[in-house]
């Protein structure tokens, strides 16, 4: 396994206190977030139950194997199933401590914005009620509005009468909730969940007292305990912070392209200031954080937060920008074949989502059909997925030397060998060939 040898070492696994509070945790969710998750916690020596709708997803963690990339990780799920502390499975079990981590995408208003899905959290929460019992804490990771951990304590409530929950009985109740944020990248999942500092907010102090047990068993950052709305707000104010200064960046370099003026030369130059650190301008923004998590702190207080929405619609609005400059380099050289480096949302990851390489790839074939190709690393990947994408995608770099455009979408670093031919037009979004 290629992995840092300071992360092999804090990775081998051992058994943790027998005096422990809790020993059986069950994480529903096994995506990007639950899987890592669960697999750190089972490496400590607690049982790990990990729940998921998706049959495959199942069958393929209980054969010791995970579902999407991510360095290191593949051996951890290894060890852990043939330790027999952690299993997949699609129905939820008793356990001491159950963590929801799953998606909360956001969904159309109707006039232009968006809002958070809460139904998967919520119907995470349902599935967890049957099976709690007093002194069980519920853990809940998604991220998500604030407000979120009294919703799930109330429908908590109103399906198990027979135990009391903090929105009622503060810290006597039977049943502990907390929140704790994810913030981690990928290709760095792993580390990053150990070496990161943590916000555990908890619906009393109680609540956050039991869920910082959990972490401080494989978390090597600081621990940080608050209230529950405070951690749903950090998580959110985060997202939004990098939304905002990407959407600077982005809107820069529209506007310097408009007069003429080298967008990259005005940006170092400027961050020679220091107090000035400029963003590197994109073709927009991907990922299942930062296009999403920002409209749920606006969705809290519309009127208040004008930034928050100006900066989601910039960032949005980039990839239709860039779709225009690509169809005019194509009509100004005459057509042709066009090849898109890079449909991920990011450099080297295997994630899609949200990705803006993917939506301008998709539009430049709806408006131009069999000419476009795209390649990324990780085609396979995206191929073996639900969606499946109506134009041609492989990993070839051949491919794009036979272009008569190219557009460089994501800087991979299996790019970085290629070189445009003399006279090969070329639009690079990402700065791939001016670092190359």
């Amino acid at each position: 396994m290629n992995f840092p040898k300071q992360a092999i070492r804090d990775f081998v696994p051992f058994t943790y206190a027998t005096n422990s509070w809790f020993q059986n945790v069950c994480i529903i969710g096994l995506g990007y977030i639950g899987l890592p998750t669960a697999t750190l916690v089972a490496s400590r020596g607690f049982n790990v139950r990990g729940v998921d709708i998706n049959r495959s997803t199942v069958a393929t963690i209980n054969d010791g194997r995970c579902h999407f990339h991510e360095l290191g990780l593949d051996a951890l799920v290894n060890t852990a199933v043939e330790n027999g502390n952690l299993s997949a499975s699609v129905n939820v079990a008793p356990a001491d401590i159950f963590m929801i981590c799953v998606p909360t995408p956001s969904v159309p208003d109707g006039h232009g914005n968006k809002v958070c899905d809460l139904s998967y959290v919520l119907e995470a929460a349902e599935s967890i009620a049957p099976h709690l019992k007093s002194g069980d804490l519920v853990i809940v990771e998604s991220t998500s509005p604030i407000g979120t951990c009294d919703r799930v304590s109330e429908t908590l409530a109103r399906l198990r009468n027979d135990l009391s929950f903090p929105h009622q009985a503060g810290d006597t109740s039977d049943v502990a909730i907390a929140y704790c944020p994810e913030r981690v990248i990928p290709g760095r999942m792993i580390t990053e969940l150990v070496e990161n500092d943590r916000v555990i907010g908890g619906m009393t102090p109680r609540c956050a007292d039991k869920a910082a047990a959990l972490y401080r068993s494989f978390v090597n950052g600081k621990v940080h305990l608050t209230s529950a709305k405070v951690a749903e707000a950090v998580k959110l104010t985060e997202n939004s912070f990098r939304d905002v200064n990407i959407a600077f960046a982005n809107e820069l370099s529209m506007l310097f392209a408009g007069l003429g003026v080298d967008t990259k030369q005005v940006i170092e130059l400027a961050n020679c200031h220091p107090r000035v650190n400029i963003l590197t301008p994109g073709p927009g923004v991907g990922g299942h954080c930062i296009p999403v998590d920002p409209w749920f702190l606006w969705e809290s207080m519309p009127e208040r937060a004008p930034l928050i929405r100006t900066a989601r619609q910039v960032n949005d609005n980039k990839a239709h920008y860039v779709l225009e400059q690509i169809l005019k380099a194509h009509a100004e050289n005459g057509g042709g074949t066009v090849a898109c480096l890079g449909l991920s949302y990011k450099a080297d990851v295997d994630d899609f989502r949200e990705s803006p390489a993917f939506e301008i790839t998709e539009a430049l074939h709806a408006k131009l059909g069999d000419q476009v190709i795209a390649i990324d690393p990780f085609a396979s990947a995206l191929l073996a997925g639900k969606k499946r994408p109506a134009f041609k995608v492989t990993n070839d770099l051949a491919e794009a030397a036979k272009a008569d455009l190219v557009v460089a979408l994501v800087s991979h670093k299996a790019f970085r060998v290629f070189r445009p031919r003399d006279g090969q037009t070329v639009v690079d979004t990402c700065g791939l060939f001016a670092t190359a």
